[in-house]
């Protein structure tokens, strides 16, 4: 009998899979068949994706009622406490913008790759418990640090919200989508005027009262506590939200590196630059009036702190809410005439709208002048805002957007709340060294800004334009290169 040569042979390459690889192929293929399903459910019930955006612009009003509150407890604050302008500027502004910006880059990558649902409704419940804590305060330092806990709550909300919104609706309708969003911040703010102008007015004649486990508690403390306490529900509400499927991306992919998101931001640093500061700026503006206005009405005119709360309150809610709306449904009609830089001809518009406005509110010799003449100033303030959450995700490749959307936000935050309450204050305390020239402080801050607002949104339009269609002609643009590969501003 003949021996028989073995010879070794390769068993994966006559094996057709091996079971291993089938699982695996079969899991990708599992989760690429299940986000097509749950595409197809979203796309079949626009109202439901309303349904999540109605729910968020309840969380929006609240983050703006938690932050704005402070804006009408000005005089009691600076009583109890014995703080000065410069001091409560620093609450407003600095001591909420701190982590509120820096902390939004971190927690939208987990947004890029976790449930957003489950991050938004953690940030609800810890920036309501932490409001709370501000009516706990006995010092400066104290309101501070609960100041500060304000501001990392409300850092999980918009990056995680950008991001939801851009998977729920077309891009057609995204603009829209993001300026009833965006509306929230107007009529928050106006909520929180409204409400507390008339907890101020009470807290100016009511005494101290005593509450079980903490003693005597200032009027303005107890309003902390009150606007705190709703933060909790809304989180369980959002709990109760779908999670939207992430369009432009399959399943299996990793997130994004922080490396190519900063390529791709390099690349388009024109178009990114100009965007960023124009409405970064713009929201300068807003921030240092809803900061100040309620004081001039106060110091200069005359009023109560109700009176002046008002009427300022109406005026965000009617004209702030309507102009972010419209500016989101110019930037959709821009877009659907070809021009994908219409986002930032509608900030140009609002940013020349305002500057007038912004000049003569805080400096008429009238409270009702000043009244008649905050409409259109809230209007075309709020004009820019839909638009500009907008045209960041058109610019913005699919997979890289919660973190870009942090990157807006933390800039967009640390100039607008964290630079313009304090500008006005350190105005008012150290150039012209009385309370009452708060009106002169506001409207240099603001004619300021609004008009490099301005420059600066001109500047960047041909380069936003050109950006946006790169991203259009590029489906794999989420690999941009790093940013030591010869990425550069395209001019």
């Amino acid at each position: 009998m003949r021996a028989v040569k073995f010879t070794s042979v390769n068993r994966d390459a006559l094996a057709p899979s091996r079971p291993d690889t089938l699982r695996r192929s079969g899991a990708v293929s599992a989760a690429e068949g299940a986000v097509t399903r749950m595409r197809q459910e979203w796309n079949a019930s626009p109202r439901y994706a309303w349904y999540v955006v109605a729910v968020l612009c309840v969380a929006y009003t609240l983050s703006f009622v938690d932050r704005m509150i402070l804006a009408l407890l000005v005089e009691p604050i600076k009583r109890d406490l014995r703080i000065s302008d410069t001091q409560i500027g620093l609450l407003h502004g600095f001591a909420f913008a701190i982590f509120y910006t820096t902390l939004g880059l971190p927690i939208a990558r987990l947004a890029d790759r976790t449930d957003r649902r489950r991050l938004i409704a953690a940030g609800v419940a810890f920036w309501s418990a932490m409001c709370a804590a501000c009516g706990l305060a006995r010092t400066f330092g104290q309101l501070f640090l609960a100041r500060v806990g304000v501001g990392v709550g409300e850092a999980a909300l918009s990056p995680a919200a950008y991001s939801m919104l851009a998977d729920a609706f077309p891009p057609d309708r995204l603009g829209r989508a993001l300026g009833v969003y965006s509306s929230a911040i107007y009529a928050g703010a106006g909520v929180a005027l409204l409400v507390g102008g008339s907890v101020a007015a009470a807290a100016a004649s009511a005494t101290a009262v005593h509450v079980p486990l903490l003693g005597a508690v200032q009027p303005w403390q107890l309003t902390f506590f009150v606007v705190g306490a709703p933060g909790l529900l809304v989180a369980l509400w959002i709990l109760s939200l779908r999670e939207p499927p992430r369009r432009g991306v399959v399943a299996s992919e990793p997130p994004v590196p922080v490396r190519e998101v900063l390529g791709w931001l390099a690349r388009h640093g024109r178009a990114y630059g100009s965007h960023f500061a124009g409405f970064a700026l713009l929201a300068l503006v807003f921030n240092a009036t809803t900061a100040w206005l309620p004081s001039v009405f106060v110091r200069v005119h005359g009023w109560t702190a109700s009176q002046g709360a008002t009427w300022f309150g109406l005026a965000l809610i009617v004209f702030g809410t309507s102009g972010i709306v419209a500016g989101g449904i110019a930037a959709d009609a821009w877009r659907r005439r070809g021009r994908p830089d219409g986002s930032l001809r509608v900030g140009l518009t609002s940013a020349l709208g305002v500057l007038p406005f912004a000049a003569a509110v805080p400096s008429v010799p009238s409270p009702m002048l000043a009244v008649a003449l905050l409409g259109p100033m809230m209007f075309f303030s709020a004009f820019a805002f839909g638009a500009a959450a907008a045209g960041l995700q058109w610019l913005t490749p699919p997979r890289m957007r919660a973190q870009v959307s942090a990157t807006f936000l933390f800039v967009n935050n640390l100039v607008g709340i964290g630079c313009g309450p304090v500008a006005v204050a350190l105005l008012t305390d150290r150039v012209f060294g009385v309370p009452q020239a708060v009106g002169t402080s506001l409207a240099i801050v603001g004619t300021a800004a609004a008009g490099l607002a301005a420059i600066a949104l001109a500047s960047g339009i041909r380069a936003f334009d050109d950006g946006v269609r790169s991203v259009q002609a590029a489906p794999d643009a989420s690999r941009a290169a790093p940013l030591d590969a010869g990425a550069r501003s395209p001019r």
